[in-house]
């Protein structure tokens, strides 16, 4: 039997009158009031619970039907997920999630830190006060639930085999900053002076990077996050009436005039002998078809599920050779904890890249669940990164089909639910695509060995300028965690930067250049996204948050200095190990 209780809120203090209200009939079972440290007891016993507009959501039965796949949903257990969900799904589907409601909170939510990022949770015994969870005095106890409850405040890191959580203060503005490191470590040791050059170098350079985003950005009290996305919501209602979301089908008219164009150019070429040229023109129309595969993945085209998705794996896996469905489920993971070092799939290019000094760390991948390891090959390639980032860029396309082969030989999309056929359709695409080029032209219309390899390289080189434009955004971006208690959008917009072009250029883009205002509004057709730009400007001097816009040979600069950085500390690194093994000693470290 349910009771209810009287519950009286204010920003300085929660009260609670435990007195039954009798005066009030038992809410369904769907609508009883669930406290945080309910909540808590139930992502202990391996739930899987999130917030949705103050609904509380068991979302354990969708997790293998989620066509976006698991990872997303698991990054947002116990979290106020309402603004991740409504960027990412269609009013349709965020009604039918309705379904998985147990219950509901009141007042504002304190977000725990999920259980995939090293969240820790107490089991909830039943006859516990309900007067805890909302107990000034046990407030702080309850915001730090998640992580280890003797945690020095410290940002350490250390490698994978460490899996306990680190708390540090925000100094700025009091609040905890909880870190979703799996691979964190906070113990007493830890701070003694006998610790490792290593740690203490890769300590300091971790406060420093969030010290450096806690000036930078917002403070992150409750206030302010509030005020940021109560502004951020609004902005999204005024884009709706403008008709922002609404795609103009012309615009894909001349989209596919341009794919025709290039194709037909290709297969010219191709017939008179001119296999580099021909190579070249089918790289630029694949090139142009990506920016249409991830339209369609965000439902940005239809707005409809299963027509999207078919438009996304026709242009994807049947023209492209590529799997829709392995880039949404990596693509959602990195819309949700973009540029975080141990989750986000897009900044995981271990051995070759390292944008941050946390890699060396050799860290758990939650994506991929294994570890990158920062071995002898990792560290000759991240000293030579900078050097090494437009070469191997260019054979980036050549990862994209392992990467889909991989998603699709494994199974690792849904195979129940309204996505169960995605898979085979994908695995169709492909039998479609090797036919029509590696068969209908690689074998049949290319006479001998070196022409074929000459249009396959410079075909597949060509699609170089995409990965430098998916990278660009993002790479040299921070890659610091302020913690649960930062807002969505400027999460946001803290990782992720604009690239200023002409709007004549809009096209060779393809919409990658308004990455900032995707990750805030990803299902804005991105014929729009330059309308929807000024409004984001707005937003951002109103609220306080950096709008980063760079030209594109600027951000290239960025992303080049980045590496730089990220390999000199690399190299700062091994002479301090090398220090601490001959058994020097070097005051600076």
């Amino acid at each position: 039997m349910v009771r209810m209780y009287k519950v009286y809120s204010s920003r300085t203090g929660i009260r609670n009158a435990m007195a039954p209200d009798s005066s009030a009939a038992p809410p369904s079972r769907k609508e009883a009031i669930l406290t945080r440290r309910q909540v808590e007891g139930m992502i202990a016993d391996g739930n899987k619970i999130i917030v949705l507009d103050g609904r509380v959501l068991k979302v354990d039965p969708w997790l293998k039907y989620h066509p976006g796949g698991d990872k997303s949903i698991l990054h947002v257990v116990g979290r106020d997920a309402t603004d991740e969900v409504n960027a990412l799904h269609s009013s349709e589907a965020r009604q039918r999630m309705a379904a998985f409601q147990i219950g509901r909170i009141e007042g504002r939510w304190h977000n725990f830190l999920p259980p995939i990022q090293g969240g820790v949770f107490r089991p909830f015994n039943g006859h516990e006060e309900q007067l805890d969870s909302f107990n000034p005095s046990a407030e702080s106890d309850d915001d730090t639930t998640s992580e280890t409850t003797s945690a020095p405040d410290t940002p350490i890191f250390d490698p994978v085999d460490r899996l306990s959580v680190p708390r540090s203060r925000c100094q700025k503005t009091g609040w905890l900053r909880e870190s979703p490191s799996v691979s964190s470590i906070s113990s007493a040791e830890s701070l003694e002076p006998k610790r490792s050059s290593k740690l203490s170098l890769m300590d300091a350079r971790t406060q420093k990077e969030i010290d450096i985003d806690l000036d930078k950005y917002p403070a992150l009290d409750p206030a302010t996050q509030d005020d940021i996305v109560h502004r951020y919501r609004q902005l999204n209602q005024f884009i709706h009436a403008q008709g922002l979301y609404q795609c103009h089908y012309t615009d894909y008219l001349i989209e596919l005039s341009r794919y025709t164009l290039l194709f037909a150019l290709c297969l010219v070429f191709l017939r008179i002998g001119w296999y580099g040229t021909s190579g070249l023109f089918l790289g630029l129309f694949w090139h142009q078809l990506v920016f249409t595969a991830h339209d369609a993945g965000h439902m940005g085209i239809t707005h409809d599920f299963v027509y999207d998705t078919v438009i996304g794996v026709v242009v994807a896996d049947f023209l492209g050779g590529l799997s829709l469905g392995w880039w949404k489920r990596s693509h959602n993971v990195h819309h949700i904890v973009t540029n975080s070092p141990e989750h986000d799939p897009d900044i995981e290019h271990m051995p070759f890249f390292a944008i941050s000094h946390r890699f060396f760390e050799s860290l758990r991948s939650t994506f991929y669940d294994r570890v990158m390891i920062y071995d002898c090959v990792a560290r000759v390639a991240v000293h030579y990164q900078h050097l090494l980032y437009y070469p191997i860029m260019t054979l980036g396309r050549f990862n994209l089909y392992i990467l889909s082969w991989e998603y699709l030989f494994r199974g690792l999309g849904p195979r129940k639910g309204p996505a169960w056929w995605h898979r085979w359709f994908e695995i169709a695409g492909h039998v479609f695509f090797w036919m029509w080029f590696g068969y209908g032209i690689l074998y049949r219309m290319i006479p001998d060995a070196r022409s074929r390899f000459i249009f396959v390289m410079v075909s597949h080189m060509v699609t170089g300028p995409l990965h430098l434009q998916i990278t660009l955004s993002h790479f040299a971006m921070s890659t610091a965690d302020l913690g649960i208690h930062e807002s969505f959008p400027q999460k946001m917009l803290r990782t992720t930067m604009d690239v200023d072009c002409p709007e004549w250029l809009d096209f060779f883009h393809g919409g990658l250049q308004f990455q900032a205002i995707h990750h805030l509004y990803p299902r804005i057709p991105r014929h729009n996204l330059r309308k929807t730009q000024k409004l984001v400007q707005r937003f951002c001097n109103e609220v306080g948050i950096p709008y980063a816009l760079y030209g594109f040979v600027d951000g290239n600069k960025q992303v080049v200095g980045r590496l730089a950085d990220v390999a000199r500390q690399a190299a700062i690194l091994a002479q301090c190990q090398k220090a601490v093994a001959s058994g020097e000693h070097h005051s600076g470290h």
